[in-house]
């Protein structure tokens, strides 16, 4: 089930959330306290690129928005990405750098692609135009909606049961308004210092 979260709770690890829940930088990232990790939704209205634009470790820059899930850090984690460039598509991937835990240790290794067993392709998101972007995990399945109906669904490895972490989200070189939040309740008490790093590029 799915609880409204507020701003107060958006633990912003890098980047910048300014007033309104507007994001207008190149590399933003989040996670969100008191969530368990499991189910996460964001709506937002997408206002195009940003002024600025950073490339990623990989050096290839991208235009994109997404979710994080079963977010323990910024070495081992699920991100469902919603992909502008070179075309519009969704992009689920896990994270996976036992022992590591901020990008100096892990850069940008440890990623692997997991294949959905339905997919249906989505456009890109439209300038001025409210977002709807939810991802759940329900046992070993991920399945993940864009503006209503299921856009994707798919079966995260074994390696993904041992992942514990809050929800959040991500985006690099996309200017938008946050216009609603939601997650799954849960704790994020368990010591990491999840608002003093950047640990994702």
């Amino acid at each position: 089930m799915l609880s409204p979260v507020s701003f107060r709770d958006v633990c912003v690890t890098r980047g910048a959330l300014l007033a309104h829940g507007i994001v207008d930088v190149p590399t933003f990232r989040a996670v969100l306290l008191k969530t368990s990790g499991a189910a996460v939704a964001l709506a937002f209205v997408y206002r195009g690129r940003t002024r600025d634009v950073r490339a990623l470790a990989s050096r290839q820059v991208r235009r994109q928005i997404g979710l994080k899930l079963r977010a323990a850090n910024g070495c081992n984690l699920i991100y469902v990405m919603w992909r502008l460039d070179p075309t519009p598509q969704l992009e689920v991937s896990i994270k996976i750098n036992p022992g590591m835990h901020t990008h100096g240790e892990c850069g940008a290794n440890g990623y692997t692609k997991i294949r959905p067993a339905y997919y249906d392709a989505v456009g890109a998101p439209r300038v001025g135009v409210r977002h709807l972007m939810q991802a759940e995990i329900v046992g070993d399945q991920l399945l993940v909606w864009i503006d209503g109906p299921l856009a994707w669904r798919g079966t995260l490895p074994d390696e993904a049961r041992a992942l514990t972490g809050p929800s959040g989200i991500r985006s690099d070189n996309l200017a938008y308004d946050i216009a609603g939040l939601w997650a799954s309740a849960g704790r994020t008490d368990d010591g990491m210092p999840r608002c003093l790093t950047d640990g994702e590029d």
